[in-house]
């Protein structure tokens, strides 16, 4: 099939393209760079079935051409990145899924919508089947993020029932792995860079709160069993095994062997108490779950840093301006 990658460039996104050429698939990467570098794809540059071009998806998207798939990856996903894009964020949620699903529709492509678990905002019901309607602040600084991912869903469902769009909806829980941004601000990221640093790992509030964390590779498979499934979602994509940011915290200096001690900073606004998903729907209608041990994980996604780290490739925000011969400046 000839697939074509929304913020392809990105952590899960260039996961997604690499596991498609592994599978004899064509792909279309797009990206405009916002929150990523080409440094996620470079690897990927002397596949003949890939093709990478810099796009706003919010301008439009064109690609001449068959295609079989659109998979709707493009937004700042971390809060460091929607709360300093936070107008960026809604545009693309609202006018950037808009043309990706015009293409889809003028293709006859199948959709896929990641969108998060952030529907659920900070869930009165634990933990979180998809029937759940959730608990969100409109007005909150996550809203940007949250309400921009809550208009795709409606606009995605409206484009399978009114103009006979395959379209899927999937909400991502948390997902870690190898070549995530140091600088995200998402808890894994900054805990392993502070350990590895030797700086303070810093825990806001108590530490009680709750993630469930699932790795990259498992959430792929995810994605691909759900764009091959008869099934519009939206479906529950995530590991159930929950931890607090303590005990992460705990956990990742016994990995990295650090001396680094744990401090507590003050907690940001409207973060959820607890996430944990039900993946019942998921284990019904895709035969998914997670069976990378999060452990294992970690383990993964510490020598990534790592080598990163000996080799001063550790701060990605340098690739986001440097050019580089995969990108194109036109459109596909």
């Amino acid at each position: 099939m000839r697939a074509v990658v929304t913020g392809g460039a990105g952590f899960i996104g260039s996961h997604l393209c690499e596991r498609l050429l592994r599978e004899g698939h064509e792909v279309v990467c797009v990206d405009n760079f916002a929150t990523s570098g080409t440094g996620n794809v470079e690897h990927l540059g002397a596949e003949r079935n890939f093709q990478l071009y810099e796009v706003d998806v919010t301008q439009g998207l064109d690609v001449p051409g068959p295609v079989d798939a659109v998979f709707h990856l493009a937004s700042p996903a971390s809060p460091a990145d929607y709360l300093r894009l936070p107008l960026e964020t809604l545009r693309t949620g609202s006018a950037g899924t808009w043309h990706a699903l015009d293409l889809a529709a003028a293709k006859g492509a199948r959709f896929l919508l990641a969108s998060t678990s952030e529907s659920y905002g900070d869930p009165l019901v634990h933990p979180q089947p998809e029937s759940y309607w959730g608990h969100v602040n409109p007005v909150g600084p996550r809203s940007v993020y949250d309400e921009a991912k809550r208009f795709g869903e409606a606009l995605t469902t409206a484009y399978r029932r009114h103009r006979g769009v395959d379209a899927k909806i999937v909400r991502i829980f948390n997902t870690f792995g190898p070549r995530m941004r140091a600088d995200d601000g998402r808890a894994i990221p900054t805990f392993v860079g502070q350990a590895l640093r030797g700086q303070p790992i810093t825990v806001s509030g108590d530490g009680s709160q709750t993630r469930s964390l699932c790795y990259v590779d498992d959430l792929v498979d995810g994605l691909l069993r759900m764009l091959a499934s008869d099934h519009g979602g939206p479906v529950n994509l995530g590991n159930p095994h929950e931890v607090s940011m303590l005990e992460l915290a705990e956990w990742i200096r016994k990995l990295t062997r650090t001396t680094s001690e744990i401090t507590l900073i003050p907690r940001p606004e409207d973060d959820p108490e607890r996430r944990r998903p039900d993946i019942t729907l998921a284990r019904r209608l895709l035969d998914w779950e997670p069976t990378t041990p999060v452990e294992q994980g970690l383990r993964n996604i510490i020598t990534d840093f790592r080598t990163r780290l000996v080799f001063g490739d550790f701060d990605e925000r340098r690739n986001r301006t440097v050019p580089s011969p995969l990108t194109a400046s036109a459109r596909p």
